[in-house]
């Protein structure tokens, strides 16, 4: 059950401490530990069913992913390992998120590339890669729809965008004890064990995030191609794919 992470353009004082780079380099330390104890694992199958997505509808694996939002490189790294051929490039704000991601890499050898760079404005060609990934940091960009609209630009026609994201489940009884764990469970252990009242703020952001299916309208008007909306674990997260039309850019 992560924060996510992405960059707080144009915000108050106030608001850049909540989701933005500064406040994850603040974390950084404990944020793989918190992340496994808050989802209790079970973000891993989350993670690999992102990766998953990222073939496009024709088979191919993609060769040149771009991961936004990729903190210590959890989702890059996933990447690595399921695509043999693929290089992948891994965009944070957070410069200490990436120092321990930068460590991950080393060890594994894998062919990942960590940078400083901000979803919204991204300095990448046209069609630079071939998919395009995020996991739980969409719900921290202030333009939303700024950075769905750049996601469109650097992925290739045809080539896929995987986004994965925290969501409050709404219905059954499996769903109540879902919102009773992310509303109030989470964010005490979180502050509890990480000693950064920060991750108090996961449930206001989360509340605070588009409906699933408003989301995907969100995506389908920046100029992407919805192909998939998918409940995760109860309605916890969503997986949210699209992909980048052949004759059509936004």
């Amino acid at each position: 059950m992560t924060l996510g992470h992405e960059p707080s353009m144009g915000q108050t004082s106030a608001q850049e401490r909540l989701g933005s780079g500064t406040m994850f380099d603040a974390i950084a330390h404990r944020y793989d530990f918190l992340n496994r104890v808050l989802s209790m694992g079970i973000d891993h199958g989350w993670r690999r069913k992102t990766v998953a997505a990222l073939v496009d509808s024709e088979g191919r694996e993609p060769e040149r992913v771009l991961d936004l939002a990729t903190g210590t490189a959890d989702l890059a790294l996933a990447v690595a390992k399921r695509f043999p051929r693929v290089s992948v490039v891994g965009s944070d704000p957070s410069s200490k998120m990436l120092a321990i991601g930068e460590q991950k890499v080393a060890r594994r050898g894998a062919p990942v590339t960590l940078e400083v760079g901000d979803a919204q404005a991204l300095p990448y060609a046209d069609g630079s890669f071939d998919a395009c990934c995020m996991s739980f940091g969409i719900r921290n960009v202030p333009d939303r729809s700024r950075a769905l609209r750049e996601m469109a630009r650097v992925v290739r026609p045809g080539g896929r965008v995987a986004i994965l994201e925290l969501s409050e489940p709404r219905e059954g009884l499996m769903a109540f004890f879902a919102r009773f764990w992310i509303r109030r469970a989470v964010p005490r252990i979180g502050a509890l064990l990480s000693g950064q009242r920060e991750y108090r703020y996961l449930q206001e952001s989360i509340a605070a995030f588009p409906s699933p299916e408003a989301f995907t309208a969100m995506m389908a008007d920046a100029g992407l191609a919805p192909v998939q909306t998918r409940p995760l674990t109860f309605g916890v997260c969503c997986l949210y794919v699209a992909e980048v039309p052949e004759t059509v850019r936004p």
